[in-house]
């Protein structure tokens, strides 16, 4: 009887052994994938943005649009500016078994051990935004940084020029400490239209890249620095927080704003009476996203790829109304609001 018992011990404890390694099998194992028309598995592609602005999510817009006519299925994440956020959505992913991987990712050099056992597993990778040291990804997709700052450069040294009389007092808004490749790139760009100007001087430059960051940052300066009639900033965030510095220091009129990067906020500023925002060069985010995508799957495919891909910007100026209007068309249907 009592061998009995035993032998019935053991076999509940081995069915319940059994049960646990399946639970534990199934909480580890990679999500089943979708099945496309043809009855095979859907290719996955992941898509990773780093900050919650418009520039990213019309990246993410591109991607969705390439995703649905290629007809594989994306997952997408955001790091929000976090390194410990982008090494769990990349192990995540890895886990998952996607087959490609589309990163704006936080750092050129310190990314690369997040993104490294992707690689090594074969999973294809394909950088945008920033790039990634090494042999990392198959292909890198940007706005030119430096076109982006010489093209606003070229619009606030016209506006110098010919309403300033070739003098002004200067800030520069950057964000060198969160990307310091990319910022130093466009600040570069926009510095290299305005040295020759005997009569401009950059008195301050500071980092703010975020809205609420700026306007305390900018706000600041202009108390001061009470001389600045001129402000450049080097991205969507730190624009909008200038643009609204200036409002509420009660220095419109006084002290104009020029920025990198285009949003509905930002055209809404450029067409303001409050005559503030003068010009931005905006990126390509939607063809950003969606060539990333394409570059994915041709290299899945065994297809070339140019290596490094760099978009020139879209200056949009106050100056030319039906080009803002052009534009503003574009971004809502992008962002589906007609």
């Amino acid at each position: 009887m009592m061998a009995t018992r035993t032998r019935r011990t053991a076999v509940r404890m081995a069915i319940a052994a059994l049960m646990i390694a399946a639970l534990v099998a199934g909480c580890s194992a990679p999500k089943p994938q979708k099945k496309a028309d043809d009855g095979k598995p859907k290719r996955r592609i992941a898509g990773i943005v780093f900050q919650e602005d418009q520039f990213f999510r019309l990246v993410l817009f591109g991607m969705r649009a390439a995703a649905k006519d290629a007809g594989v299925e994306l997952l997408e994440g955001n790091s929000y500016n976090k390194p410990e956020k982008e090494i769990e959505l990349v192990n995540t992913y890895v886990a998952q078994g996607v087959d490609a991987i589309l990163i704006s990712p936080l750092s050129k050099t310190g990314s690369v051990a997040a993104l490294k056992p992707a690689k090594e597993k074969g999973i294809v990778v394909i950088a945008h935004n920033t790039p990634i040291a090494g042999d990392i990804h198959a292909a890198y997709i940007e706005s030119s940084a430096f076109d982006l700052g010489v093209q606003t450069g070229n619009a606030a040294r016209k506006y110098i020029t010919e309403k300033l009389g070739g003098k002004a007092a200067m800030a520069i808004i950057a964000f060198k400490s969160l990307i310091p490749e990319q910022s130093n790139e466009r600040t570069s760009g926009f510095k290299s239209r305005i040295a020759d100007l005997p009569g401009v001087k950059i008195v301050a430059e500071q980092d703010a890249w975020l809205p609420e960051q700026a306007v305390k940052r900018v706000s600041d300066i202009l108390t001061a620095n009470p001389e600045i009639n001129v402000i450049w900033s080097a991205n969507e965030g730190g624009t909008i927080g200038s643009v609204m510095a200036v409002r509420n220091a009660g220095k419109a009129g006084k002290v104009v704003v020029f920025g990198t990067d285009s949003s509905e906020q930002l055209i809404g500023f450029l067409k303001s009476p409050e005559n503030i925002l003068q010009a931005v060069t905006s990126q390509r985010p939607v063809e950003v996203g969606r060539m990333a995508v394409e570059d994915a799957l041709k290299v899945l495919d065994g297809k070339p790829v140019e290596k490094h891909v760099q978009m020139k910007g879209i200056l949009l100026d106050r100056q030319d109304p039906a080009g803002l209007d052009d534009f503003e068309r574009k971004l809502k249907e992008w962002i589906g609001r007609k």
